[in-house]
C-alpha cells in the first residue's frame, strides 16, 4: 500500500493539473499522430538537412530508418561538461549499429555556477535554464528527428533541458550524463580552508591551492549541489539510464552507457513496437516520485523552483505546500556533503541511488508502477549497471547500506522527515535546507541587519560590525529585481560568525547554492522586496524568528507591516557583463513560488 500522504499528495495535484494536463496531452496526442517527422519536409528541405550526414546521407534520404537528435550543453570550461566533447561520435556509432541515424541537432549555453558565485555574471545564471529551453526548443523545430538524447547535467541545464523535451513531449528522450570527477580534496577541507580565508587566517595561495585540490578533473563536482541532485532526479523519474549518475567520465562503463542511452532512445521511438513518449514518463507520480528523492538525500533547494517549472512545462501545477507535506513522512537516508562529510563517489560506492529506491520502494513512499526509459516501474533502478564479459547488463543492486554514516534504510533513517522545509509567517513565505543544519542551530530569533546587496554584508562583516546574534537580511535579490542569484560566497562568512558561537540566520528574496547548508537560510523569501513584500520593510534592529523546526518566518517587532516598503536603485544590476540583453526576462519573470520562469508568467 503507498503511504497515505504520497498518495493524497498525488492525488491532488492530479486534481489540481486537469485542465493544464489535459491541454498539454491534447497536444502531444496530435503532435505525434504527424509522425514521422521527415515525411513533411520538401525534397528540398530534407536536402539541407542531410547534407552533412556523410555515411547517414541516404539512410536518411530513405526514410525507413528513425533518426535521433542530439542536444548537446557541451563546452570545455565546465568540468562537468567536458567530457560531452566525445559523445556525438559515440551516439552516431551505436545508432548506425542498429540501422538508424543520430544528429546533433542543436547546442545550448551551460554556464557554471561556481565560477560566477558573487559575480555579476550570477543574475544571469537562472534566466540561463530558460534560455537553454528555448535554445532546445530552437534545435529541435526542425522535426527531423524521432527521438532525442540530451547531454546536460548542471544546475540549469537538466531542468531547462526537461522544459524542452517536454515541449516536445511526444518524441521518446533519454538524458545522457557525464558523471562526477573522481574525489580530490576532501569537501569540509576545502570549506574550512575558506573560513580561514575570510577570517584572514590564511592567504590567497593556500585558498587558490585548496580549491584546485577540490576541482582538479573532468566531470561534476563531488558535492551534492543542484547538479548532482539533478541527477538524481532523472533517475527517480526515469529519464536516465538505470544506476547512470554517478560512473566517472573516461570509464568503459561510462562509454558502455553512452551508447546504451542511444539505443535505448531510439528503441522507444513510435517507428518501433514499445513506443515511450516523455509526455508518458513525466506525468504526476513522476514528479511526486522526484520530490520524495529531493527529501530522502537532502538535495538542492534550488529544486523546489526547478521542479516547479518543469512541471509546468508539462501541464502540472506544483506548489510548495506539495513539498512540505512531503517532507513529513519522507525520512532522510543520505548523508553526502554539505550534510555529511562523504562526497558522491562515497555515496555510490555505499550502494547509491539503486539502494536508496528500493529502500523507498520497500517502504512504500514512491509510485512503483511509473513509465521509464528502462521500461514499466522503478524496479529496474534498483539495479546497479556491469560490464561482464565485455557486455554491459544489470545486475541486482546492493540491498543493505555498505556504510551506514553514509547510506541508512528508509525504516532507520537519519531523521525522520525529508531535508527541505517550508517557512510562513508574516515575513512571507520561503524555503530552508535543514538536512545539513544541526539541530541546534535550527531556531535563531535575533535582530536582523538588512543590506540590499550582497558586498555590503561582507564590508560590514570586514569591518567587525557583526559582532552579536544576528539575522542577516539580504533583500532586493528576487527574480524581477536581477534575477535571483545565489549568495553562495556569503556562506564563509556565516560560518565564521556561527564558528564564533554567535547565533546567525540569513533571510533572503535571492538563492542559496545547492552546497550550502550549515548555516540556516530562509531562502527563496515571497513576495519579493520589489513586489513590497513584508522583507522590503524590515528595519536594522527589527526582531525577527527563524524556526526551522516549526516552519515559521515571523516578524515579532509591532508595526513593520504598517511601514512603506523600501526603495533601492537597482540600475547597477541591469547592466553589464550582458546584463541588459536581459530586462525582458526581469519584467515578465513569475514569482518563486511559481517556478520563477517567464513561461507562462
Amino acid at each position: 500500500m503507498l503511504n497515505s500522504t504520497v498518495s493524497e499528495v498525488t492525488d491532488r495535484i492530479i486534481a489540481r493539473s486537469k485542465p493544464t494536463r489535459d491541454a498539454y496531452l491534447s497536444r502531444m496526442r496530435d503532435a505525434a499522430s504527424q509522425e514521422p517527422n521527415r515525411a513533411h519536409l520538401s525534397c528540398s528541405g530534407q536536402a539541407h538537412a542531410f547534407a552533412a550526414a556523410g555515411p547517414d546521407q541516404q539512410a536518411l534520404a530513405q526514410g525507413r530508418a528513425p533518426n535521433l537528435g542530439i542536444v548537446t550543453a557541451y563546452n570545455d570550461m565546465l568540468s562537468a561538461h567536458q567530457p560531452f566533447e566525445t559523445y556525438p561520435q559515440i551516439i552516431r556509432d551505436a545508432a548506425r549499429s542498429i540501422g538508424a541515424t543520430a544528429q546533433v541537432a542543436g547546442g545550448v549555453p551551460a554556464m557554471c555556477d561556481g565560477v560566477t558565485q558573487g559575480e555579476a555574471g550570477m543574475e544571469l545564471s537562472l534566466f540561463s535554464r530558460d534560455i537553454i529551453a528555448m535554445a532546445a526548443g530552437i534545435a529541435l523545430s526542425h522535426n527531423t528527428f524521432d527521438a532525442v538524447t540530451f547531454l546536460g547535467v548542471c544546475d540549469k541545464i537538466v531542468p531547462g533541458l526537461v522544459i524542452a523535451a517536454q515541449a516536445f513531449g511526444h518524441l521518446p528522450a533519454v538524458f545522457i550524463p557525464a558523471g562526477p570527477m573522481t574525489s580530490g580534496l576532501p569537501n569540509d577541507e576545502k570549506a574550512k580552508v575558506r573560513q580561514q580565508f575570510a577570517a584572514g587566517e590564511v592567504g590567497r595561495d593556500a585558498l587558490m591551492a585548496a580549491e584546485m585540490g577540490a576541482y582538479h578533473g573532468p566531470g561534476t563536482c563531488t558535492f551534492y549541489g543542484t547538479a548532482n541532485t539533478n541527477q538524481m532526479l532523472m533517475e527517480f523519474m526515469g529519464l536516465h539510464l538505470p544506476g547512470a549518475s554517478f560512473v566517472n567520465p573516461g570509464t568503459n562503463l561510462r562509454e558502455a552507457l553512452t551508447a546504451e542511452g542511444a539505443r535505448r532512445a531510439l528503441s522507444l521511438s513510435a517507428l518501433g513496437n514499445a513506443y515511450t513518449p516523455v509526455c508518458d514518463i513525466l506525468d504526476e507520480r513522476a514528479f511526486v516520485n522526484g520530490i520524495v528523492g529531493l527529501h530522502a538525500t537532502g538535495g538542492s533547494t534550488n529544486l523546489l523552483i526547478h521542479l516547479i517549472a518543469m512541471a509546468s512545462a508539462g501541464g502540472i501545477v506544483l506548489d510548495w505546500e506539495d513539498f512540505s507535506d512531503l517532507s513529513r513522512v519522507i525520512p532522510l537516508v543520505a548523508r553526502v556533503y554539505p550534510n555529511g562529510l562523504a562526497d558522491v563517489n562515497h555515496f555510490h560506492a555505499a550502494g547509491g541511488l539503486g539502494y536508496v529506491i528500493g529502500s523507498l520502494l520497500d517502504a512504500d513512499l514512491l509510485h512503483p508502477d511509473t513509465q521509464t526509459v528502462a521500461g514499466s516501474g522503478l524496479a529496474a533502478y534498483t539495479k546497479d549497471p556491469k560490464i561482464i564479459d565485455g557486455a554491459l547488463t544489470w545486475v541486482n543492486g546492493a540491498k543493505d547500506s555498505l556504510n551506514h554514516r553514509i547510506l541508512r534504510p528508509a525504516s532507520d533513517p537519519f531523521q525522520p522527515t525529508g531535508g527541505l522545509q517550508r517557512l510562513s509567517g508574516s515575513l512571507g513565505t520561503g524555503v530552508m535546507k535543514i538536512s545539513a543544519v544541526a539541530p541546534e542551530h535550527r531556531v535563531v530569533e535575533a535582530p536582523v541587519r538588512v543590506f540590499d546587496d550582497l558586498q555590503a554584508v561582507k564590508v560590514a562583516f570586514k569591518a567587525g560590525e557583526l559582532t552579536e546574534d544576528v539575522i542577516i537580511v539580504v533583500r532586493f535579490q528576487g527574480p524581477k529585481a536581477n534575477g535571483m542569484p545565489e549568495l553562495h560566497s556569503l556562506t564563509p562568512v556565516l560560518g565564521v560568525l556561527q564558528g564564533r558561537g554567535q547565533k546567525v540566520a540569513l533571510v533572503t528574496d535571492g538563492r542559496m547554492s545547492g552546497a550550502s547548508g550549515k548555516i540556516p537560510s530562509a531562502i527563496h523569501v515571497c513576495p519579493e522586496a520589489l513586489d513590497g513584500g513584508p522583507i522590503a520593510k524590515l528595519q536594522d534592529g527589527d526582531m525577527v524568528r527563524v524556526d526551522a523546526e516549526a516552519g515559521v518566518l515571523q516578524i515579532l517587532t509591532d508595526g513593520v507591516l504598517d511601514r512603506p516598503a523600501a526603495q533601492t536603485d537597482l540600475s547597477a544590476y541591469h547592466s553589464g557583463v550582458g546584463r541588459e540583453l536581459f530586462s525582458i526576462f526581469r519584467q515578465s519573470v513569475g514569482p518563486a513560488d511559481a517556478g520563477a520562469t517567464v513561461f507562462g508568467a
